[in-house]
């Protein structure tokens, strides 16, 4: 399932440059997650990094984006084509 970012967001911006996705942008007062090309980090890390760097646990599942381990690499697979997962 695709991370969002709760109402807590500081926007501080931590969150944005650790996506491999690039799936996190500013939004109006708080950052968002483009839950197309959120993947929970599969295929790039064992861990959301997000949710590791994020000073105040904004990011958070996106319980309206349910998806599998196996859709989430196919996901990571279609944003980056020619690369191999380094964590699947």
């Amino acid at each position: 399932m695709a991370y969002k970012i709760s109402d807590d967001c500081i926007s501080c911006g931590a969150c944005e440059s650790e996506c491999p996705n690039k799936a996190i942008k500013e939004g109006g007062n708080i950052y968002e997650i483009n839950p197309d090309l959120c993947t929970e980090c599969v295929g790039s890390f064992a861990k959301q990094q997000c949710a590791e760097i994020c000073p105040v646990g904004a990011p958070v599942p996106d319980k309206t984006h349910p998806e599998d381990r196996e859709a989430l690499l196919a996901k990571w697979k279609k944003s980056h084509p020619g690369e191999t997962p380094k964590v699947t």
